[in-house]
């Protein structure tokens, strides 16, 4: 079932630079040797800011279980129901972080949008390079009005404590 939160005839994007060596793709099973050494990699940091919300990464995240968790993504893709893109290097040899674009859960916005990177690009300027690119590509490149960055313009914590939105008004 493919949600309303976006226009029926909006095409999502499939390959956006972002630096000269590093770009944003949509990703899906195929990406698992690259996704779960740099989630494995990442867990414990990535625990503190997804964990109370998402329950994610479990602490003992398999292959198997990524491979469902990135074709789940893959299938809401292709939907539009919602969206996860790998941050690569121009090789795609590693995957560097991840961009989260959803639906809004909480009342507000209308998107949810999150990002991350991986360890050795904590303090870089991949990881700059990223936190400015992503606002402005959501700004002009999706149909979205109100957006939301959560761990960015409010803590988890402060969008936990939201109102939820209800399933109706989805």
């Amino acid at each position: 079932m493919t949600t309303t939160w976006l226009p029926a005839s909006w095409v999502h994007p499939t390959r956006v630079p972002v630096t000269d060596g590093h770009h944003l793709r949509p990703m899906g099973p195929a990406d698992v040797d690259l996704d779960l050494p740099a989630v494995r990699a990442s867990r414990e940091r990535l625990w503190t800011t997804y964990g109370q919300a998402w329950g994610w990464p479990p602490v003992d995240l398999s292959r198997e279980a990524d491979l469902d968790d990135l074709a789940h993504h893959a299938a809401e893709i292709e939907a539009h129901e919602s969206f996860l893109y790998g941050l690569f290097d121009a090789e795609e040899t590693v995957l560097l972080g991840c961009v989260y674009v959803d639906p809004p859960a909480k009342v507000g916005a209308d998107a949810e949008i999150s990002w991350w990177v991986v360890e050795s690009a904590l303090g870089s300027e991949v990881e700059a390079a990223l936190d400015a690119f992503v606002p402005r590509w959501i700004a002009t490149n999706w149909p979205l009005a109100r957006p939301r960055y959560v761990g960015r313009d409010l803590t988890w914590a402060q969008w936990l404590a939201l109102p939820d939105l209800l399933e109706e008004n989805r």
